[in-house]
């Protein structure tokens, strides 16, 4: 089984970055996942000027389609002013609506402050959940004070993590199937 994790984030070196690879390394780690992360960077610089999906580039296409493969998705964006960067939106923007149906999806968030800790239940959550995939309960969201120099430090947030490993148990078992739904066409 797979896991993915994409960080919505340009910035090098990068707390999102650092929180989406320690989140899936402790997935990896515990239910024994082959683990991929990648950043915006990763995602290449086709994604800014494309209209529609066959407009990005093999390398886009690429990190896309790892997205798409994973069993487990785990999904972290930085803050700026209140919300996801617009390119990271737009990645999502270009899938088809039906792409992450069922998907198993960890969201996380990071920012300056506490004060942005809402990001991630009021914008992640409802974009994923407009693509119908299963967003696991436990959002984790880390500040600047959980940090030291760009690895997680804070035992709140180990224990934040913790939880979402356990939300994740039941679909990372051997056996399970690769989406959790499967209801074909809607008549």
């Amino acid at each position: 089984m797979k896991i993915v994790g994409l960080a919505g984030s340009h910035s090098k070196p990068s707390k999102t970055l650092a929180l989406v690879d320690y989140i899936c390394t402790r997935a990896e780690t515990q239910f024994r996942l082959e683990k991929t992360t990648f950043d915006m960077m990763g995602v290449g610089p086709s994604l800014g000027t494309s209209m529609s999906f066959g407009d990005l580039d093999a390398q886009a296409q690429f990190a896309v389609d790892l997205m798409l493969a994973a069993d487990v998705l785990v999904v972290g964006a930085p803050t700026y002013k209140g919300s996801y960067p617009g390119l990271f939106k737009h990645l999502f923007d270009l899938l088809d609506p039906a792409s992450l149906r069922g998907k198993v999806i960890v969201i996380a968030g990071t920012g300056g402050g506490d004060r942005h800790a809402l990001m991630v239940e009021h914008q992640l959550r409802p974009l994923f959940g407009f693509f119908m995939a299963h967003t696991v309960a436990t959002s984790i969201y880390a500040s600047d004070k959980d940090f030291e120099a760009y690895t997680v430090r804070s035992e709140a947030l180990a224990s934040r993590v913790d939880e979402a490993m356990s939300d994740i148990a039941a679909f990372v078992r051997p056996g399970t199937p690769r989406r959790l739904l499967d209801l074909g066409p809607l008549a």
